[in-house]
């Protein structure tokens, strides 16, 4: 269990912030800026569920909900201890986003779809308040995804393929439950091409 008995430490006075491995980097090296980035789209969640928890509709996708935000603080403890090709073990074994989570997220998200509308065009983002949040939360992990990809492509860094699985169908869950909390398709917004012009 973590036990956090002061709040302040005083230790990232300088801009820097120490990895899982103790290792001191940058606020804005670009492992930080990812794992941020997955705790803004945790929060991001945790503003949709203000909606998708009291609107009994929507009960299924917030206990799937309450599932995806821990395990993405499973994917930030993943991303803030780096694996390394070096010889030195580790004290304990890092938490690592493992291919079970992914397997389960791509379940949800058919079980979610099978009971949605085939798209007719592309859908704007809104509706009802929950549905606009999620989508929100998919733009966000949009954006960590972007990110983890550019870290898993900086010299010196690896991303287990695993985590990198689990972060783009994230976003494609976010999308499908907008759609099925916006009463199983039927109020989404679609776009309309040119239609203003």
């Amino acid at each position: 269990m973590v036990v956090l008995n002061r709040i302040y430490t005083r230790t990232g006075d300088s801009g820097k912030t120490s990895l899982g491995s103790g290792e001191r980097r940058p606020k804005n090296d670009l492992r930080i800026e990812a794992y941020g980035t997955i705790d803004e789209a945790n929060c991001a969640i945790g503003l949709a569920r203000v909606s998708t928890s009291i609107a009994p509709h929507c009960a299924r996708v917030d206990a799937m909900l309450l599932c995806l935000q821990n395990d993405l603080f499973d994917l930030g403890a993943d991303l803030c201890v780096p694996e390394s090709d070096e010889g030195a073990a580790p004290q304990y074994e890092p938490l690592r986003i493992v291919q079970a989570q992914v397997d389960r997220l791509e379940r949800k998200i058919d079980e979610l779809n099978a009971e949605l509308p085939p798209l007719q065009s592309f859908v704007l983002p809104g509706g009802s308040p929950a549905a606009a949040a999620l989508h929100l939360a998919r733009t966000v992990t949009r954006r960590a995804e972007r990110l983890l990809v550019a870290l898993a492509d900086a010299p010196g860094e690896k991303v287990g393929e695993p985590a990198l699985k689990f972060v783009n169908r994230l976003s494609d869950f976010l999308f499908v439950a907008a759609r099925y909390v916006n009463r199983k398709g039927e109020g989404d917004i679609l776009w309309v091409p040119g239609q203003n012009r």
